[in-house]
């Protein structure tokens, strides 16, 4: 699976190494100095993992993990701490990050540790898969009926033909309405079991659903985006 990874690192050797050996993986890899280009990059793009280093300028691992977890966003966080840190470790995992490695590290362990978190998150129980509980009936969103069972979505006299992955993130987004549901939800919802799409798929299949659903897909009414975290139907 491509993931879109976060790496916040201030010592370039490090942050280097990080950056080749994830994008050897096949990862999108967006590499940040500090912990103030870190918040820049968190505040307009999604992330499907963050590896964060504990002490940088600008706004420390601590910080950013705050962030993260303030909004209720369930990325994987890796913790990259100094050799003996106890502590630090500690108040990490306590803050919500999801692992830490400590330096230096071989690339065989940073590679099983990323693999490792982002199978539980991805193996984790969700409310949003909501495909066997809805039974097949209709339900609105906005002007829109939505049929299950014939994968039409009905505006007035207008019929749009919708495909079953399209269906099922438009029944995660109906069934958490008001709530934002992450790009790793939604995800998990659409996608078979072992294949879940990395951030760029999904947002490009959101793209497509709109241009079909949406009466101006530039300024959507039924599918928001929230950035850097997911979508949410109100």
């Amino acid at each position: 699976m491509q993931l879109k990874v976060l790496v916040a690192e201030d010592d370039p050797n490090t942050r280097a190494a990080l950056v080749e050996v994830l994008g050897r993986e096949g990862h999108e890899v967006i590499a940040a100095a500090d912990g103030k280009q870190a918040m820049f990059y968190l505040e307009r793009q999604a992330f499907d993992l963050a590896c964060l280093d504990v002490m940088m300028p600008g706004a420390s691992g601590y910080d950013l993990c705050r962030y993260i977890r303030g909004r209720d966003w369930r990325m994987p966080i890796l913790f990259i701490t100094a050799k003996g840190d106890e502590i630090d470790k500690v108040v990490g995992l306590e803050l919500g990050a999801d692992d830490y490695i400590v330096k230096p590290f071989g690339i065989q362990e940073v590679l099983a540790r990323i693999r490792a978190i982002t199978r539980r998150c991805i193996a984790a129980p969700i409310e949003t898969c909501v495909a066997d509980r809805i039974h097949g009936d209709d339900f609105l969103m906005g002007d829109l009926r939505i049929s299950p069972r014939s994968l039409r979505a009905l505006r007035g006299q207008q019929t749009i033909e919708i495909t079953p992955r399209e269906l099922k993130l438009l029944q995660a987004l109906w069934s958490k309405r008001g709530q934002v549901v992450t790009r790793i939800e939604l995800g998990r919802c659409a996608w078979e079991q072992g294949h879940m799409p990395g951030s760029r798929t999904l947002d490009q299949t959101i793209s497509q659903l709109r241009k079909r659903i949406e009466i101006d897909p530039h300024s959507p009414r039924i599918i928001h985006t929230v950035y850097g975290v997911g979508y949410r139907y109100d």
